[in-house]
């Protein structure tokens, strides 16, 4: 309940001091605590710079429930998130973060989605976010993008990363995919996938790594996976998750990799109640 309390009264506080609109198709602007640009090689700076870009419609941005481009009252839970879940894997050194579920539909997408858009209004990190739920791939639907080629493919050694991630901005990069990949598990677990993604990162030098992870009750995807992450976050779905799942799901996280938190998602509220005229984060 204090955690709930807190969530609330930042979200209250974000709204009161949010000045100005949703950004409709610009790249995330700073919050004013940023004040220092993350220092990468040069070699890397040219890999950033040489990605396609891309923009996102306020439209779209509304549509598929982005709420973070800017400071608004939308972005104050995810803003809550993001501060916390940053002091912590800065403590611990992590920069790999696996976003997953119990099951389908619990909104980990559009999580890790308005996560990604927080942590980039930090103008001194660099975030490379990777779609690997390559079974029902959806973070290109949330960002209203179709990429001409799948990041599995990537993985699998057939295309470059850097002919294949889209950049937002100057410091967030994702990996899409429009389509399934043939062998999801045989992929996820192979020793292949896991150098291709070392090699993304001492390319690339990204601060944080954001992957969005498949719900770990449809399958065995994430099984040889996650102990080659960080840590990882549980989004869980109000009147739907059961606590049963959630108490399987955290141990064998648990036993896989760090336990990041566990993120309550679809709450409803009354606007009487809470002052937060949103029903969904």
């Amino acid at each position: 309940m204090e955690r709930l309390e807190a969530a609330l009264e930042k979200a209250r506080e974000s709204r009161r001091n949010a000045q100005q609109a949703l950004a409709a198709g610009e790249a995330p602007k700073a919050d004013t605590e940023a004040v220092a640009q993350s220092t990468l090689r040069p070699e890397a700076a040219a890999l950033w710079h040489r990605l396609k870009t891309f923009k996102i419609s306020g439209l779209a941005a509304r549509k598929n429930r982005i709420t973070t481009l800017s400071q608004t009252r939308g972005s104050g839970p995810y803003d809550l998130m993001r501060s916390r879940a940053l002091r912590l894997m800065q403590e611990n050194g992590w920069k790999t973060l696996a976003i997953t579920s119990p099951n389908a539909s619990c909104g980990k997408t559009t999580v890790t989605a308005n996560l990604a858009f927080s942590l980039a209004r930090q103008i001194d990190l660099k975030i490379l976010v990777l779609d690997l739920d390559l079974r029902r791939p959806a973070l290109h639907k949330v960002l209203s993008q179709r990429p001409a080629d799948n990041f599995h493919d990537v993985l699998e050694g057939r295309i470059r990363a850097e002919d294949q991630l889209l950049r937002f901005g100057e410091n967030l990069a994702f990996g899409l995919n429009h389509k399934a990949a043939s062998k999801p598990s045989e992929l996820l677990q192979s020793k292949r996938a896991v150098d291709k993604l070392n090699m993304l990162r001492d390319n690339y030098e990204p601060d944080l790594v954001l992957i969005d992870m498949p719900p770990m009750l449809a399958s065995d995807d994430h099984v040889g996976f996650l102990p080659h992450v960080d840590c990882a976050m549980l989004v869980s779905a109000a009147e739907s998750t059961t606590m049963n799942q959630l108490d399987v799901c955290e141990k064998e996280l648990s036993e896989l990799t760090n336990v990041l938190g566990v993120v309550l998602n679809k709450c409803r509220f009354n606007e009487a109640d809470t002052d937060y005229n949103a029903d969904y984060y």
